[in-house]
């Protein structure tokens, strides 16, 4: 694994526009045009092999609190937990997610968090770094890039397939979740699929049969949504949902997938797991240096990594429904072309139940955010 200079392309930024990537530049330049990195084709299989492996860890996780009823102790209400039990012992299908994880190539890949409700930065790992690497087949020509995503999504799409439409819906105004939301709307036309885009403030709730319907009141038998569950259930909109007799992608019991309190049932359960970081809902069960997650923290907001050398924060809005406490463990490091020092983290995508790419992100700190940069990658 290493990080490479190269040039960037004349008129990338037009190239970007024209392929619906508006947000390439935003926050100053998100897209990383003058460098990639390269893995090898081993590092790619281990990153595939525990992406695999941590997914189902996820689900004996959940298995075990559905089962325990241990949801006080996670920040679950009673609402939430009901729509859990529902949807896991349904066995609702899953449409995607990604792994954070900590690699640099040699040593043991580290978990960092499943984004497993609501992940962003798909619209650049599947299609945006694929068409750079297409571009780039003069100097890269060798090169093959680890990205089924697209392909693994309509795969998952077809098998969605129903009678009735597939809705999607985000807030509109948001416009990385909505370019984010028409892409995969988009993958789902391709896969077959009669869909339609709906602005979540504009779903109803027919109160004579209980059905959530659209702006022409028919009924939405199916929706994906790019909105925490974790709002859902505390909105007047969440106490309809067990009896609306709608299909949620993703399903309720991503709530608990993506809840960071479920990093602590983790290492219960998978006590020294090498792909693990022990994590705690007890700040007195570490020693040396962690890091302090609200449960349900997104995009790096409200973290704060403890050192000897001090604290790191992050701003946001989270942190009263409680904190996880997980051994720190730094992100390798690499010098760009300025000279600067820059923090990886490596996004491992899993649709449905196989793994499908990945995306690279770096940072100029130690905490990964949305603000942080996108750099392609290859694998020779």
């Amino acid at each position: 694994m290493k990080r490479v200079n190269i040039a960037p392309r004349p008129n990338w930024q037009d190239e970007m526009l024209r392929i619906g990537f508006d947000y390439h530049s935003v926050d100053g330049n998100y897209w990383q045009e003058d460098a990639c990195y390269v893995f090898s084709e081993a590092q790619i299989d281990e990153i595939e092999r525990v992406t695999e492996e941590l997914h189902q860890m996820y689900f004996a996780a959940t298995r075990h609190v559905v089962q325990t009823g241990d949801y006080a102790r996670l920040g679950v209400n009673d609402v939430a937990a009901a729509l859990i039990e529902s949807s896991f012992k349904a066995q609702e299908p899953t449409l995607y997610g990604r792994f954070d994880l900590c690699y640099d190539g040699t040593n043991t890949p580290k978990m960092y968090e499943y984004n497993a409700d609501t992940p962003t930065s798909l619209f650049e790992g599947s299609v945006a770094q694929w068409y750079w690497l297409q571009a780039r087949n003069g100097e890269l020509a060798d090169a093959d890039q680890f990205n089924s995503i697209h392909e693994r999504l309509m795969v998952e799409f077809k098998a969605l397939k129903g009678d009735s439409p597939l809705y999607f819906t985000a807030v509109a105004s948001n416009e990385e979740d909505y370019i984010t939301t028409r892409y995969l709307q988009d993958v789902a036309v391709q896969a077959g699929l009669d869909t339609r885009f709906i602005d979540i403030h504009d779903i109803g709730h027919r109160t004579s049969d209980g059905k959530f319907v659209d702006l022409h009141d028919a009924p939405i038998r199916q929706l994906f949504k790019l909105y925490p569950w974790e709002w859902l259930v505390e909105e007047d909109f969440g106490k309809h949902i067990l009896g609306s007799g709608t299909q949620f992608i993703e399903p309720a019991y991503k709530l608990l997938f993506s809840n960071k309190a479920l990093l602590a049932v983790l290492w219960e359960l998978f006590p020294n797991h090498p792909n693990l970081l022990p994590a705690y809902l007890d700040e007195g069960r570490l020693s040396g240096d962690f890091v302090k997650k609200p449960f349900f923290s997104r995009e790096g907001a409200n973290v704060s990594l403890h050192t000897s050398a001090g604290i790191e924060t992050t701003d946001g809005i989270y942190g009263k429904e409680g904190h996880v406490y997980q051994q720190a463990h730094a992100l390798p490091t690499f010098v760009n072309a300025r000279g600067q020092t820059m923090h990886t983290l490596i996004g491992s995508w899993i649709v449905g139940h196989s793994a499908a790419g990945i995306g690279v992100r770096e940072d100029y700190t130690a905490i990964t955010k949305d603000t942080s940069l996108f750099v392609p990658h290859v694998f020779r």
